[in-house]
């Protein structure tokens, strides 16, 4: 059974979506199952994406001087 999306880490949901990639690269998977991989891969790939904008809206917070420009680094932009 798989754990729901919101109960794990960014490195958990990584890693369970690296095993439904190799899972779909083998191509030993019957259609229908591919079907449900490929739906929680999404899914995952979103919860991944989410979690690495929440983190860099803290190291934003983070390196913000008191007059609100950064301080040493500059904002990243993940596509």
């Amino acid at each position: 059974m798989t754990a729901p999306l919101s109960d794990l880490s960014f490195e958990q949901a990584l890693a369970e979506l690296e095993t439904l990639v190799e899972k779909l690269e083998s191509g030993n998977v019957p259609l229908e199952e591919s079907i449900a991989l490929y739906e929680r891969g999404a899914a995952l790939k979103a919860h991944c994406e989410q979690k690495l904008k929440a983190a860099e809206e803290k190291v934003a917070q983070i390196t913000q001087g008191p007059d609100g420009q950064a301080t040493g680094a500059a904002p990243v932009e993940i596509n």
